[in-house]
């Protein structure tokens, strides 16, 4: 039987998409590779509302995590985290014995704009990084009103993580001044996992030349390089997830249209935010919610992993607590493609398995 799953990220395919996985080999150094990138790069600058390069990463969106941390810190990072993936970054910079400091968040609560504030007025740091949307957290930054500020502070490059939430929520790159935003494709675009994306700036791209020890694979310099000259990626690329993320993104730009998705996802987030402060609490400060996972408290006790055991037998899915939130709290996704009618059925499931 299959299982729809409502965890954050992979999600479930659309059929015709996955069928694109099964296009024919082409040379990739051809061509029709270098235009599918540049078809790519094009729905992608729409998407992104940027006029900054698109680079593709035949990785995971940690890849450009990694990447963009290690190229672009000269002097020290200022990392700030409100859950497991801005602490990645932060592991990220001290394993590759990049300068960092860690500024995390009380739990629940967001990045502010007057923490990058207090954090770049010290002129200890020429790079911030920011993670738009937490799924550990249910939890979605400010990321424009924090470009605010950092744009008062020409020297420092600000790179974020929009791996969860980009399809999902609305990040304009250029007017908030983001000089990589990056993702990746298993999440709120609806591809398999296998490709990460990023809008890169002119200026995080002459940084990058100032940096030594950038690393072979995740050369920042080197991939924009090949994007510029011919829209290529230096080593192989996932060709076969380049069909269908470029088949995709022609399914959101020109089917559902950018508002309309970004529209279906704040209603859903909506419904199971409703659901939840009826029955539960909700984990996230209000106001800061995000639309594609809702972390959901357990104030109820009960177990979260023989609910997905019951779930999965229904031929649905959840997400635990993430980190020490396991079964204090419950996750459920509602990105991609999922319909208010998947959703509302998987609310009943719930309710009908704990006697709500």
């Amino acid at each position: 039987m299959s299982v729809k799953l409502f965890i954050p990220g992979p999600v479930d395919v659309e059929a015709d998409v996955l069928e694109k996985l099964a296009t024919p080999q082409i040379g990739h150094r051809s061509k029709e590779a270098s235009d599918l990138q540049g078809r790519i790069a094009e729905k992608l600058q729409k998407l992104m509302f940027t006029k900054n390069l698109i680079i593709l990463s035949t990785s995971s969106g940690s890849g450009i995590m990694e990447m963009s941390i290690r190229s672009c810190t000269k002097k020290r990072a200022a990392v700030f985290s409100v859950g497991a993936f801005g602490d990645r970054w932060y592991k990220m910079a001290t394993t590759n014995n990049i300068p960092a400091d860690h500024f995390k968040s009380e739990p629940g609560m967001p990045t502010t704009p007057q923490m990058v504030e207090e954090a770049l007025k010290t002129g200890k740091y020429d790079v911030v990084t920011v993670t738009h949307n937490e799924t550990s957290a249910g939890l979605m930054n400010p990321v424009h009103e924090i470009g605010e500020v950092i744009k008062k502070y020409p020297d420092v490059i600000y790179l974020v993580d929009a791996v969860s939430s980009l399809g999902g929520a609305k990040i304009e790159a250029d007017k908030a001044g983001i000089d990589v935003l990056l993702s990746s494709t298993q999440k709120s675009l609806g591809v398999p996992p296998g490709l990460a994306m990023a809008s890169v700036s002119e200026k995080a791209i002459e940084r990058a030349k100032t940096v030594e020890n950038r690393g072979f694979y995740l050369d920042l310099v080197n991939v924009a390089k090949k994007a510029q000259e011919k829209n290529q990626y230096p080593t192989t690329p996932a060709t076969p997830h380049m069909w269908a993320l470029d088949y995709k993104l022609d399914k959101i730009l020109n089917q559902e249209g950018l508002e309309n998705r970004f529209n279906r996802h704040a209603k859903l987030a909506q419904i199971v935010r409703d659901w939840a402060n009826k029955y539960f609490a909700l984990y996230a400060k209000e106001g800061y919610y995000s639309n594609t996972v809702t972390t959901i408290m357990n104030t109820k006790g009960h177990s979260v992993a023989d609910l997905n055991k019951e779930l999965g037998k229904r031929g649905y899915m959840i997400s635990n607590g993430y980190g020490d939130l396991k079964e204090k709290a419950f996750r459920i996704a509602h990105m991609a493609d999922r319909t208010e009618e998947d959703l509302q059925a998987l609310l009943r499931e719930i309710e009908d398995i704990w006697n709500l």
